[in-house]
């Protein structure tokens, strides 16, 4: 649920990147914070719990447009990787607009963005939201790696509804910012209808 300013005349929306512990999400949010110009950005906030980290920045794009004459600043959210710290999921996804799903592509970890994707959804309908009418892409990180499940195996089992999906190196920047502006148009279409 985006938030509107009427003051600074900007529209708040929320983008939150899911996923297996360490999959990358961390990673992507990092390496977007590191690219954009100071001038357009947030802080880098990180709330470190004892296993692991959320990390939350905002940003103001520039190349998006205006909709209706407002400025469209998106913050975006990581979730904590480890089940662990369910609550903190739910919370994070209060008031979500978009969510891009970060999976883990070594063949190892392929339960675990089964089990992500299934807590994902379960936290979503507790706060009576559905990944149905939601923007959502999904990543499949890590694809320079040896050990790694074939596109055709993540995308049958993690990509039922034929979201678009775009393939990354989060550590060197690939597909990072394509999977985030594939999320930001989607969030900016739906607020637009």
């Amino acid at each position: 649920m985006s938030l509107i300013n009427y003051a600074s005349r900007e529209i708040n929306c929320k983008i939150v990147y899911y996923g297996p512990g360490l999959g990358g999400k961390t990673t992507n949010i990092k390496y977007i914070y590191s690219k954009i110009s100071p001038g357009i950005r947030g802080k880098l906030i990180s709330l470190a719990t004892e296993l692991d980290r959320t990390l939350f920045f905002d940003f103001l794009p520039v190349d998006v447009g205006n909709i209706k004459g407002f400025k469209t600043r998106f913050h975006l959210y990581t979730v904590p990787g480890q089940v662990y710290y369910n609550a903190s999921r739910k919370l994070i996804l209060k008031g979500v607009d978009g969510i891009i799903f970060v999976a883990d592509s070594q063949i190892e970890r392929f339960d675990d963005n089964i089990d992500s994707v299934e807590n994902m959804k379960e936290n979503l309908a507790v706060i009576g939201l559905s990944i149905i009418k939601l923007p959502f892409v999904i990543q499949y990180n890590k694809r320079d790696l040896p050990n790694i499940s074939s596109l055709d195996k993540l995308e049958s089992i993690l990509n039922p509804m034929k979201v678009p999906y775009f393939e990354a190196v989060a550590t060197q920047g690939i597909g990072v910012f394509d999977t985030l502006k594939a999320c930001s148009k989607l969030v900016i279409r739906t607020l637009s209808r």
